[in-house]
Parts: C-alpha cells; sequence; structure tokens
C-alpha cells in the first residue's frame, strides 16, 4: 500500500462500506433473477435480499472485534449499533413498507371506483399528482438473517 493510504486507511470504515455495496449488488441481482427484470432502483433502494443494512454492520462488529478486541468500547458500541439497525430493518421499516403497499392498493381501488364519473383531464391531473408510495422500506427476517451472514463472512474475510 502506499504511505498515503496506508495513513489514512481505517478498516472500520472500509469494510462495512465494502459490505455494504457487495448487498447491494447481490439484491440487485437476486431481484432480476426472481423477477426476470432489471430495475436500477434496486441498486440503491432499501428492503430486498440480503439487507445490506445488516450487512454493514455485521460487517463492523466483526471487524471491531478482530480489531480492538471484545472489551473495546468500539465493539460494543458496534454491537449495540447492529441490534437497533437490525430490529429496525425487520420491525418498523418493514410495517411501513406493509402499510405503503396496502394504501397504494387501497388507492387504486378507490381510483378505479370513481374514473368512471370523471373526465380524461381530471384523471390525468389526478395521477400527475398522486404518486406510489415506496414498498421496498423494510425486511423479512430471513433478509436480515442473511444480510448478516454476508456481513460476518465479509468481515472474516477482510484483512485487518
Amino acid at each position: 500500500m502506499s504511505e498515503f493510504i496506508k495513513e489514512y486507511y481505517n478498516v472500520l470504515a472500509v469494510a462495512p462500506i465494502f459490505s455494504f455495496i457487495v448487498a447491494q449488488l447481490l439484491k440487485y441481482v437476486i431481484y432480476a433473477i426472481q423477477y426476470k427484470v432489471f430495475r436500477k432502483e434496486r441498486l440503491t433502494g432499501a428492503g430486498g435480499m440480503p439487507s445490506s443494512h445488516s450487512s454493514g454492520v455485521c460487517t463492523l462488529v466483526v471487524i471491531a472485534l478482530r480489531v480492538q478486541g471484545a472489551q473495546s468500547p468500539v465493539f460494543a458500541l458496534s454491537v449495540i449499533l447492529a441490534a437497533i439497525v437490525m430490529y429496525d430493518a425487520a420491525g418498523v421499516r418493514r410495517a411501513a413498507g406493509l402499510h405503503a403497499k396496502e394504501l397504494n392498493r387501497l388507492r387504486n381501488r378507490i381510483n378505479g371506483l370513481i374514473d368512471e364519473k370523471r373526465d380524461n383531464s381530471e384523471k390525468k391531473k389526478d395521477e400527475e399528482k398522486a404518486k406510489e408510495l415506496k414498498e421496498f422500506l423494510g425486511h423479512s427476517p430471513l433478509e436480515v438473517v442473511f444480510g448478516a451472514l454476508l456481513g460476518i463472512l465479509i468481515g472474516m474475510a477482510f484483512n485487518v
């Protein structure tokens, strides 16, 4: 490594970012295989298999353990952060995504019922205003587990 890289390289930052990117790329590929369509949004979007958030924080935990040790404050904070992130991904954000899905379904159903009474100009104005709510927000527990396993593997494989 060059002197510049050696001086400023921080494995606690680089490894989780790398892990996050790998998970996002896998998410894109898995979605393309599963649905037989390429969606650019899957490269940057939340939700889906595997959880990139879980992957990143689990890589951080493993790297912190390997570099700082089990008694270090960095390791303790990374474990707490990982627990919060994974709980949020499978809990709160997943529920928000399910709510968005149901709201989109209800809006489409209501629009279908009242479309018969409106002319085309009114329909076009409403369609421009109403955007679909984002449904890919959280993760199933399985997506979180696979993200965590990916993160652990990357953390163990990373050169520290």
